[in-house]
């Protein structure tokens, strides 16, 4: 089985800030975990509406800071920017599926379709830092152009280190289900991605080949499960404290006016096919007190402040 090291935390939009890796790190002190993809224009240009923009990485442990984009300079200057942050590796993202990326930005997804373009920025994020460098892509753009071993090799050929597969096409975005192939022979490791759950699933990709497993949507209202997974917890008995506590966070970080309905989502989540939970979801809704919102959660939960 996979050690805690080769089970990655996946980068998630909206989802694996700053407030949520701290709380997955309560069970996985060593796992690596992913940013959400980060802009290289708002974060070269230090867009001030973008809290990301000013992380630092220092006391995360191993933390791959995820960027996109199509301007080869600007990903080569945001590389740097998130070396000095602290972060332990760059991740490219050449997987993006949603059209802001992949088409109207020429970025995420589009750069499997335009390998000369995905060359020159590995090659110039590889040379802009001094730490390894990642790619996260997907099999393709469709079924008719699954040519991820080519981008592959194109960036072993660039000094990528490791590559995160997605077992989907980007014209599938995350509908149907994902199907990686037995991982070929590459010189470099290969990390499957894409509804993996269980450690059924986990085991099945080591069967099919592959140096590591990532966990993504899995980790949605169970930030555990990254422990659980890896054989280093078990799933918790007092949910209701973590979620206190991932709100906790999430106030710190974003302050109340932002944080109350940004952690709704999460709340839903973590309450998802619990009796009642329907109920407690509409009541959450229309909550906009941050200690309403604590003493909703310790109700529903029988926890205490």
């Amino acid at each position: 089985m996979f050690t805690n090291k080769q089970i990655f935390g996946a980068p998630l939009a909206g989802v694996t800030d700053k407030p949520f890796r701290r709380v997955v790190r309560m069970f996985s002190p060593d796992a690596p975990l992913y940013t959400e993809m980060i802009s290289c224009h708002s974060l070269v240009e230090q867009h001030k509406n973008c809290l990301r923009n000013f992380d630092r990485y220092d006391d995360e442990g191993n933390i791959g800071a995820q960027i996109f984009g199509a301007d080869v300079r600007l990903m080569g200057d945001a590389a740097k920017i998130l070396q000095d942050a602290g972060a332990s590796w760059i991740d490219i993202n050449m997987g993006c599926p949603v059209p802001k990326v992949a088409t109207r930005s020429g970025a995420g997804a589009f750069l499997m379709r335009d390998h000369k373009l995905a060359e020159q920025i590995m090659r110039t994020v590889v040379k802009s830092v001094n730490i390894p460098v990642s790619i996260k892509t997907r099999l393709g753009w469709d079924d008719a152009h699954k040519n991820w071993q080519d981008l592959v090799n194109v960036a072993v050929d660039c000094g990528v280190s490791f590559v995160a597969l997605h077992g989907r096409t980007r014209a599938q975005l995350y509908l149907g289900q994902s199907d990686l192939p037995p991982k070929p022979s590459f010189n470099i490791p290969v990390i499957a991605n894409g509804d993996i759950k269980t450690q059924d699933d986990v085991q099945r990709m080591q069967n099919l080949g592959y140096d590591g497993v990532m966990i993504g949507r899995a980790m949605l209202g169970k930030p555990w499960q990254l422990g659980v997974l890896s054989g280093g917890c078990a799933v918790p008995d007092n949910i209701g404290n973590i979620v206190l506590q991932h709100l906790n966070y999430v106030l710190d970080y974003y302050g109340a006016k932002n944080a109350i309905p940004m952690f709704r989502k999460h709340v839903a989540w973590y309450s998802a096919g619990m009796p009642n939970s329907a109920e407690f979801r509409i009541k959450i809704n229309q909550i906009n007190d941050e200690q309403e919102l604590k003493n909703t959660i310790c109700e529903f939960w029988s926890c205490h402040l």
